[in-house]
């Protein structure tokens, strides 16, 4: 004979489910156990959410905005002249592909071409090999850094470019 067919609960172990606002006769009828009147009585009175904060303005209404960011900025990668040093050898050409291909910039080569995502050389760190540097922005002291050891620099234009597709 299988036991384990016939095992049952203890007595009192399981509870029958409330059954809440069935009439009178069911003891939990009329308010259903919500009491009288009270935002908890309504029946869009919920107010078990992590960020209520029983009916006072909430935190952040309270605090002030700081800030703006602008959703149309044009997004800029900023390069080192030390980075520069490190990855490219002497008398390379250093253009958008180069710099995307050793990931000193990420994202689309073509948002790149296309300026919808600009580079800018910064001067930060010591540059000693003779380097041609295409980029969009060049501050002056990466300016002055790549021009002492003879190296050039040419500077892309800024604003998006229009392809022949996009034209006709």
């Amino acid at each position: 004979m299988d036991i384990l067919s016939k095992l049952r609960a203890p007595e009192g172990a399981v509870r029958e489910k409330k059954r809440v606002g069935r009439g009178p006769g069911s003891g939990h009828g009329k308010t259903a156990t919500r009491g009288q009147k009270g935002q908890k009585a309504r029946s869009k009175g919920n107010i078990n959410k992590k960020h209520f904060q029983g009916g006072q303005t909430p935190m952040q209404r309270r605090l002030p905005k700081r800030g703006f960011r602008n959703p149309l900025a044009t997004p800029v990668f900023e390069v080192n002249v030390g980075d520069l040093e490190a990855v490219f050898e002497a008398g390379a050409t250093v253009d958008l592909a180069a710099l995307h291909k050793v990931r000193l910039v990420r994202g689309r080569l073509e948002d790149l071409v296309k300026a919808r995502v600009l580079v800018k050389l910064l001067g930060d760190g010591e540059l000693t090999k003779k380097l041609t540097v295409s980029a969009h922005r060049f501050s002056q002291s990466a300016a002055d850094k790549i021009a002492a050891v003879g190296g050039s620099i040419v500077e892309l234009p800024r604003t998006p470019q229009k392809t022949a597709a996009a034209e006709g």
